[in-house]
């Protein structure tokens, strides 16, 4: 199958591998052409969970209507505040209504923000899917290689209702994916806005001090820490029961996926520093890191969009959603609230409507 990957970050570039060793023809393109450049003499080095060794995607362009011309699906594997962006240059671009695309990740209320900004341009959507995390354990420690440590093995999907083709291909290219319900079920399953924001939060300073040099699920992870998340992950839980749903908490959550120990204790807290995927990973070196550009703005501002339209009170996240905004001093900053997410003014009943599920 002809596939555009969009994004060639450490998400992008782990989803080009894979898809290429799966025998498909891959078209990886980039916004910036210097994050191609890399890979334009000797393709893609890979290492980790999926082999090692190097790969020449069928295309690396910066041009999007080149990239479009010739390829039946998109996978979207950008960082989760690009989504609005990327779906208003695809509907300029010609897209179509035809082709499914898929955001690995979506994230929290990923689907929504694309969906707003693409009928924005063009008002027929095409199929859209998403997952609930990304794919992928991946750093690139170095330009043209990607490590690829962890890789899901159960992970949550879904679509709108005019999706479902998405949904479907999404699943067949990335074993393991299945279909969770709906897309608040994957919202609310994001891990990354529960065991992101709390350690970032709370070990700001030390980050600051020491330009990220510390284990962030290690020697951040600390007692502290934790009490802030499991009370952050209770808030999550709720929210969800208000719309049908029964989520595990976010450590069985990350069991499911294999980022902890499979037989993790789903109410120990601590089994996030013994996954293997995570345990060398270094904590954010700045506060411009994506922990707290898109985990905070894109991950719990929406989280308490959603908990607002269920009724819902989230004193956790919105006391972190307002340190990390004065901590960071930056002002108003890009977030992902009702109004990227077509939600204003949105009830319950709508919001179930929208994504194909009857209110009770």
């Amino acid at each position: 199958m002809r596939i555009l990957v969009i994004g060639a970050g450490n998400g992008g570039a782990a989803a080009a591998v894979e898809l290429s060793l799966a025998g498909h023809e891959v078209c990886l393109y980039a916004r910036s052409a210097s994050t191609l450049d890399p890979f334009a003499s000797e393709g893609i080095g890979f290492e980790g969970l999926l082999g090692e060794g190097r790969l020449r995607p069928s295309g690396l362009t910066s041009d999007l209507a080149m990239a479009i011309a010739d390829v039946e699906a998109a996978v979207v594997a950008l960082p989760v505040y690009a989504h609005g962006a990327v779906a208003r240059a695809l509907a300029e671009a010609g897209w179509g209504a035809t082709r499914p695309i898929i955001l690995n990740p979506g994230h929290t209320g990923g689907v929504f923000e694309f969906e707003t900004a693409y009928r924005a341009v063009r008002g027929e959507l095409p199929p859209l899917a998403e997952f609930s995390t990304l794919a992928y354990v991946a750093r690139k420690p170095r330009p043209d290689v990607v490590n690829i440590t962890g890789r899901a093995k159960a992970l949550r999907a879904a679509s709108l209702p005019s999706g479902r083709a998405a949904l479907d291909l999404a699943c067949v290219l990335f074993p393991g994916a299945y279909d969770s319900g709906d897309v608040i079920a994957t919202g609310l399953s994001n891990v990354n806005m529960i065991v992101h924001p709390p350690g970032a939060m709370l070990g700001a300073s030390w980050s600051e001090a020491t330009g990220g040099d510390f284990t962030f699920y290690v020697e951040g992870m600390t007692p502290g820490v934790m009490h802030v998340m499991r009370a952050l992950d209770a808030e999550r839980i709720a929210v969800a029961a208000a719309f049908g749903h029964v989520l595990p908490t976010v450590i069985g959550e990350m069991r499911a996926l294999g980022t902890v120990p499979a037989d993790a204790d789903p109410d120990d807290y601590r089994a996030i520093a013994a996954g293997a995927a995570n345990r060398l990973i270094k904590a954010p070196d700045t506060l411009d890191h994506r922990y707290y550009v898109e985990d905070f703005g894109h991950g719990l501002v929406p989280f308490t969009v959603i908990a607002q339209i269920a009724g819902v009170a989230t004193p956790v996240a919105d006391a972190l959603i307002a340190l990390c905004t004065i901590a960071r001093g930056r002002g108003e900053v890009a977030t992902r609230g009702a109004a990227e997410m077509g939600l204003v003014g949105c009830s319950r009943d709508a919001l179930l409507a929208r994504v194909g599920v009857a209110s009770t």
